[in-house]
């Protein structure tokens, strides 16, 4: 295929990708106003978000059986449809039960559209082309949780929470007529067709879910911390029965023996807490400026979107980085300044200039971007193209589980800097600074983690053919 093809195709994808993520991140903006809206307190609208991530890690494994058996295009195409029609029901909601039930819909349908349009990239592009192709998509799930604060602030500040929603209608359309003539269609007649593990899918499901449910119960204060605690080591048991069980027959849904390959193992643990790390930021800054500076959502997402600038800046430096540099260097060297911008966000105050705090969310944003991208691209460096299916569904569903722990992880730390600092109903200043210095120390635990991987890790990708030509 020619490489102008998988730009195209990786474009495309990249649009339902920032569609995603900037509804997502939308509404922990709006989560004060349809509290109001549904009559109820704003800490169970918590529940809407984590329906939705508990329904992404339950149905992001059947996605790569099902993109096998029906094909990338048709797949990501109806995915996107059902998003369309979730995302409108979600919008008509009238009760806090509607919307949980819609949110649970719409993360069914997300399940399929990010793994299986990652995959539609993946087959689309040659090795040499990964780098490249890889930015491209990693673009959005960056510039989305940084817009989306400020489209929803704007939104729910002088519309509705409602048109969080609404907005997904048109570009959903547009982004299926563009993949329906862009992607191919892949002819898989004659071809085996694999039998559905639905074992394996009920484990796995209630491992996944279980787990994310476990710890976001940790950031309730009326749920006992023994049965979080429970309910999270359940939950390993389940998915160690399931990784056991998956060794034993020829179709498991989640080929867990992919991870034996060095540089995806390091992406898919190590790089889990890097993911963690940068999902943090866009739910606990924007909760920040508001509980503890007292702005309105529009003001905290503006100030926010020098997050969105630092992105979109550090972009075009992204792969001239990642073809001088090896991976270990990047990612050791630029997760060491992600954790340490994530301590100068704990020293911002509400009398800080806001020249200071741009220039704080700026440089974050730059090297979030940087850090998101490479573990991204090192995942896939030295897959084999027959097992790339396998290693995107497992990739897509841990890649999904540790965004969602980010988000639990922030409200656990705030929850716990809550009660050191003894506070019992309003978030303060001191909350949140001792929150993400918890964030900052696990930024940098997580490093040692990166300096196992050799420095020739990631070369295929990284040099070109003209480099491998001389």
């Amino acid at each position: 295929m020619k490489i102008d093809k998988s730009y195209t195709v990786a474009l495309i994808v990249a649009i339902a990708f920032f569609m995603q993520g900037l509804d997502t991140t939308a509404v922990n903006t709006a989560i004060p106003a349809m509290a109001r809206s549904f009559g109820t307190d704003v800490v169970h609208l918590s529940a809407g978000v984590t329906s939705y991530l508990i329904a992404l890690a339950i149905f992001i494994p059947v996605s790569g059986w099902i993109a096998d058996r029906y094909g990338t295009r048709k797949v990501f195409c109806t995915s996107i449809i059902l998003f369309i029609t979730a995302s409108a029901l979600c919008g008509t909601s009238q009760t806090l039960t509607q919307f949980i039930i819609f949110r649970i819909f719409q993360g069914m349908a997300g399940a399929m559209m990010t793994p299986v349009g990652r995959l539609a990239v993946l087959k689309s592009a040659p090795k040499e082309q990964l780098v490249t192709v890889m930015a491209y998509i990693t673009w959005p799930a960056l510039v989305a949780p940084i817009l989306g604060p400020i489209v929803g602030g704007y939104l729910t500040t002088y519309w509705s929470w409602h048109w969080i929603f609404y907005l997904n209608i048109p570009i959903s359309i547009i982004c299926v007529a563009l993949a329906w003539h862009f992607i191919p269609e892949e002819k898989n007649d004659g071809l085996p067709k694999k039998r559905f593990d639905a074992v394996g899918f009920v484990l796995s499901g209630l491992a996944l879910a279980g787990f994310m449910y476990g710890v976001e119960l940790l950031s309730r204060k009326e749920v006992p911390y023994y049965v979080s605690i429970i309910v999270v080591l359940a939950s390993i048991c389940l998915l160690l029965f399931n990784i056991r069980y998956s060794k034993h027959i020829s179709n498991p849904l989640i080929d867990y023996s992919i991870v034996r390959i060095p540089t995806y193992k390091i992406t898919i643990f190590t790089g889990s807490l890097s993911r963690m790390v940068i999902g943090v930021a866009p739910y606990l800054v924007p909760l920040m400026f508001q509980e503890g500076f007292g702005l309105n959502p529009f003001q905290s997402g503006s100030l926010f979107l020098a997050t969105m600038a630092g992105n979109l800046a550090m972009k075009p430096a992204t792969i001239w980085v990642m073809r001088h540099y090896n991976f270990r260097t990047v990612l050791v060297a630029n997760g060491f300044l992600v954790a340490l911008f994530t301590f100068f966000t704990a020293l911002l105050l509400p009398t800080t200039p806001v020249i200071l705090i741009v220039v704080v969310m700026f440089l974050s944003g730059m090297f979030r971007s940087m850090q998101f991208s490479a573990i991204t691209t090192l995942a896939f460096a030295e897959i084999p193209q027959p097992r790339m299916n396998a290693a995107n569904t497992l990739y897509s569903t841990v890649q999904q589980m540790s965004t969602g722990m980010g988000i639990a992880m922030g409200a656990v730390f705030l929850r716990f800097s809550n009660m050191i600092n003894g506070h019992t109903e309003h978030y303060s200043v001191a909350d949140f600074r001792l929150a993400f210095i918890f964030v900052a120390i696990l930024g940098v635990v997580s490093l040692y983690g990166f300096t196992k991987l050799t420095p020739t890790a990631g070369d295929e990708v990284r040099v070109t053919k003209r480099d491998r030509n001389g």
